[in-house]
C-alpha cells in the first residue's frame, strides 16, 4: 500500500441518484475528520478540494438515461483527476457523491493498470449489484448502472470514458454484501459470471471466509481498488444513505472486511460514495465511514499472531 501519499478528491454531486443529498457527502467526510484520521498513520494527505461540474437538473429521463450529459461530464472529470493522482504515485480516495461516479474512478484505475502492467481487482462493497441497463432498470437512475457501464453495457458517453471498452471485465470484480438485486440484474450477473458474495453467503460462511475468497489471488502485482457504497452497511448503523437496505454487515463484520483488506497491503485506490448527510443523524454515518477507512489503513485490534489461525 502506498500509505505515504494519499489524495482526497471531493465530487459533490448526486446527479446519478434518485434521492438528493449525496452531493453533501464530501464535506460530511471532511467534518468527520477523514484527513486527520489517515494522517495519524504517518500518511501524507493532500486534499485536492472538490471537482466542479454541471448542476443536477432534476429532469425526466431521456432515452432511458436521466441526466446523461451531466453524469458523463462529472465522470470525465473524476477520471482525469483520479488518473492524475495515480500517475503521481499517490493513492486517490474519491469522496462522493453518488455511485455513478465509480465509472470515472474505476475506468481511471483500469487505465493506470494497463499503463503500468498491473493486475486489477475491484472489491464492490454495496447492497446493490449496480448492473442495470436502460432496458432493465426500474428507476432509470444511473447510480444503479456503473458496473454495467464499466463492463461495456451502456451509452457510449459512459462506456468510452478511459479510451477502452470495456474498461474492465467481470472477472476483475468481487461484489460483497449484496442483498437487493432486480430480476434482470440477477440474470445478467449469471450471464457475465460476476463473482457475488451476497449476504446469505456471508451469513452462511462468515465474513472471514468470504474475504479470503474475495482476496484470493491478490499479489504484489495487484492494484486493489475498493468501491465502498455506505449502503453496504446495515441501516441500523448507517442511516445516512438514500437507498438503505435491511440486513447488511454489522459493525464488526464491516471492520473485519476492512482489516483483511489492509492485511494484504495492496490497497491502491478507494471510493466512498452515497453518503447522504440530509438523512443522517449527527453525522454518524460519515464518522463510521472514517472509522472503516482507519481500518483500511491499519487500525486493528488483532492481538494474536496470524500463525494461530486455522
Amino acid at each position: 500500500m502506498r500509505e505515504h501519499k494519499v489524495s482526497l478528491i471531493g465530487v459533490p454531486t448526486d446527479v446519478g441518484a434518485g434521492v438528493r443529498g449525496a452531493s453533501m457527502g464530501p464535506e460530511a467526510l471532511r467534518v468527520a475528520g477523514i484527513a486527520r484520521a489517515i494522517a495519524a498513520f504517518g500518511v501524507e494527505v493532500r486534499d485536492c478540494g472538490d471537482l466542479s461540474g454541471p448542476p443536477n437538473p432534476e429532469r425526466a429521463a431521456e432515452g432511458g438515461f436521466p441526466h446523461l450529459d451531466e453524469v458523463a461530464a462529472w465522470n470525465r472529470s473524476v477520471h482525469e483527476a483520479v488518473h492524475a493522482e495515480l500517475a503521481d504515485g499517490r493513492l486517490p480516495i474519491m469522496l462522493g457523491g453518488d455511485h455513478c461516479l465509480a465509472i470515472g474512478s474505476i475506468s481511471a484505475v483500469a487505465r493506470h493498470c494497463r499503463e503500468s502492467g498491473r493486475r486489477l481487482r475491484v472489491l464492490w462493497l454495496d447492497a446493490h449489484a449496480d448492473l442495470n441497463t436502460a432496458t432493465m432498470t426500474p428507476s432509470g437512475n444511473i447510480h444503479g448502472m456503473p458496473v454495467a457501464c464499466l463492463c461495456g453495457y451502456g451509452p457510449d458517453a459512459l462506456t468510452g470514458i478511459g479510451g477502452q471498452v470495456p474498461a474492465i471485465t467481470p472477472d476483475q470484480i468481487r461484489q460483497i454484501g449484496i442483498r437487493s438485486v432486480d430480476e434482470g440484474e440477477k440474470r445478467f450477473l449469471h450471464e457475465l459470471q460476476v463473482e457475488v458474495f451476497d449476504m446469505r453467503y456471508i451469513d452462511e460462511i462468515g465474513m472471514r471466509a468470504t474475504m479470503e475468497q474475495a482476496l484470493a489471488g491478490v499479489d504484489d502485482n495487484t492494484h486493489l481498488h475498493v468501491s465502498l457504497d455506505v449502503d453496504f452497511l446495515d441501516r441500523a448503523i448507517a442511516p445516512g444513505v438514500g437507498t438503505t437496505v435491511r440486513g447488511g454487515p454489522t459493525y464488526r463484520e464491516a471492520e473485519l472486511c476492512m482489516e483483511m483488506i489492509a492485511d494484504t497491503g495492496r490497497l491502491a485506490s478507494l471510493d466512498i460514495v452515497e453518503l447522504n448527510p440530509a438523512l443522517d443523524h449527527r453525522n454518524m454515518t460519515a464518522e463510521l465511514a472514517v472509522d472503516l477507512v482507519e481500518s483500511l489503513f491499519g487500525k486493528s485490534t488483532l492481538m494474536r499472531m496470524h500463525r494461530h489461525y486455522r
